[in-house]
């Protein structure tokens, strides 16, 4: 009786098992597959319902029977060499859709540079020289005598006009740093440490055994945005009071290892949330490198990122690329 109840089992799961390879006939490339397997479990039901006339004591021919079994197992076997390729055109169509992903992220990166670029040289060319020639005439008019109350007024229009000048500068080197495209990443990382440094009473200590290296664009603009927007993260919301920062270069790899002892959070939520981490992981992520973080609560954070520059400096591809931007 056993054997009955679990025959008839098995012709209702392979029926139920056929009809899915029905659907699934018009939703991949590689519809033969389901063609074979609705073909296999079709027989199988055949041969099970076969089997249970069998044990109700019917006679059945055990020749076509055998042939049966033939196909059933020609049918499985050659469904499944073809699952394996269409399981391997799943990874590929996969792969170039990261690739593809990646190229769209890197292009946004740089129409994203390009345009801050562009308007920092608006900002720097027109309005600046506009604010200077002010200060000019303002201090045409200072040299003549004044009452108290205009040479008090000239005065203070002259003070607005430094400031915005000063703000002017900052916001201009803010969108395209010009130290980092003149001097390289160490320069400018170290211009964007002694600014924060100086406007928050937090000690931050900066290694490096870059010198006047200078690598492909995309790798210094992004490692400095990454590293502004660390450096952001700890002064403005970890409440820290000492970072260390280390930017190492190890043949055609780049070491970036940042640490706080700050109040430390939770990272997988500030990926989802908020703090520009999931950010970084992007454009960490479009030139192809590592980005780990690490941290909890009254721990403080430790973050490690790695990059393959594909070329060292000093190779005669690197020394075209650098004689050309000067």
């Amino acid at each position: 009786m056993l054997i009955k109840i679990l025959l008839v089992i098995a012709i209702v799961v392979q029926l139920v098992a056929t009809l899915y390879a029905l659907k699934l006939v018009r939703t991949t490339k590689y519809n033969s597959i389901w063609i074979l397997f609705i073909v296999g479990f079709s027989l199988l039901c055949v041969e099970r319902f076969i089997q249970l006339s069998m044990a109700n004591g019917r006679a059945v021919p055990l020749g076509w029977f055998a042939y049966l079994g033939i196909v059933i197992s020609i049918c499985l076997s050659i469904g499944v060499m073809y699952a394996y390729k269409l399981f391997k055109y799943i990874d590929r169509l996969n792969r170039q859709r990261q690739l593809l992903n990646k190229r769209i992220l890197t292009a946004v990166l740089r129409t994203e540079e390009k345009a801050r670029s562009r308007f920092s040289k608006e900002l720097h060319d027109g309005l600046g020289p506009l604010l200077s020639s002010a200060k000019m005439s303002l201090s045409a008019l200072a040299r003549e005598e004044r009452t108290p109350e205009q040479r008090e007024i000239i005065d203070n229009t002259t003070y607005v006009i430094d400031e915005a000048i000063r703000s002017l500068r900052e916001i201009s080197n803010n969108l395209s740093p010009h130290l980092l495209n003149d001097f390289g990443l160490a320069r400018g990382i170290q211009h964007v440490i002694d600014r924060s440094a100086a406007m928050h009473n937090v000690k931050i200590r900066f290694t490096t055994n870059l010198h006047t290296e200078r690598y492909d664009t995309d790798i210094e603009v992004i490692l400095y945005r990454v590293i502004c927007e660390l450096i952001n993260n700890s002064l403005k919301h970890a409440a820290c009071t000492s970072v260390n920062l280390s930017l190492s270069r190890n043949g055609s790899s780049l070491a970036l290892d940042y640490t706080d002892n700050g109040r430390g959070f939770n990272p997988q939520a500030m990926m989802d949330c908020g703090m520009g981490l999931s950010n970084i992981a992007s454009r960490i992520n479009s030139l192809g490198g590592t980005f780990d973080i690490a941290s909890s609560k009254g721990r403080g954070m430790r973050a490690s990122i790695r990059i393959e520059t594909r070329q060292e400096p000093g190779s005669v591809g690197y020394n075209r690329r650098k004689a050309k931007k000067r």
